[in-house]
């Protein structure tokens, strides 16, 4: 089974985010956490994470790059545990036993977006706040356009094209 690691190219998550996620820890979506947000609510740094944050699942902050990664059985329920037990703690989910089965919803969907991608595939996700609630993109870049990347991370962050891969690129005849 694939899910994905927090990845960092630069120090960027860490001004962007009140809370960057861990380089390495495993990260879901988390768009869980905007769902009763409204225009009021997407201000500053807690714009940035709602508009392409990845959740990781031990810091609970939020990274811009994830990283498919092969994970092993025993990992994922211990990561089904701390996210049930995050259910609990912050979200009032009446218990743990409740709360796994979302956990365990949550990971699978992240599992599902990771499953036809190969190893250090990274991934990004956007969110905006639509009349029918929130609506999530991703995209997908494989790794070999992944050391593009490094460069192109300094884009504005609301600037959709700011990754066109065949931008700017001149060949000599």
């Amino acid at each position: 089974m694939n899910l994905a690691r927090a990845i960092h190219f630069d120090e960027s998550d860490t001004r962007v985010f009140h809370n960057p996620a861990r380089t390495g820890e495993w990260c879901i979506s988390g768009g869980f956490e905007f769902s009763n947000w409204s225009e009021g609510d997407l201000v500053g740094k807690a714009r940035q994470a709602f508009a392409n944050g990845w959740m990781g699942m031990e810091t609970f902050g939020r990274v811009s790059f994830v990283a498919v990664t092969q994970i092993e059985p025993h990992e994922h329920d211990v990561l089904a545990g701390l996210l049930a037990q995050h259910f609990v703690d912050i979200y009032g989910a009446p218990d743990l036993e409740a709360a796994i089965a979302v956990a365990k919803e949550e990971i699978a969907q992240m599992a599902e977006l990771c499953e036809d991608h190969g190893p250090n595939t990274l991934l990004t996700v956007s969110r905006e706040l639509t009349p029918a609630g929130v609506k999530e993109a991703y995209r997908v870049i494989e790794a070999q356009d992944a050391d593009i990347m490094q460069f192109a991370v300094h884009g504005s962050l609301d600037e959709d094209d700011a990754h066109d891969h065949n931008h700017g690129h001149h060949h000599d005849p």
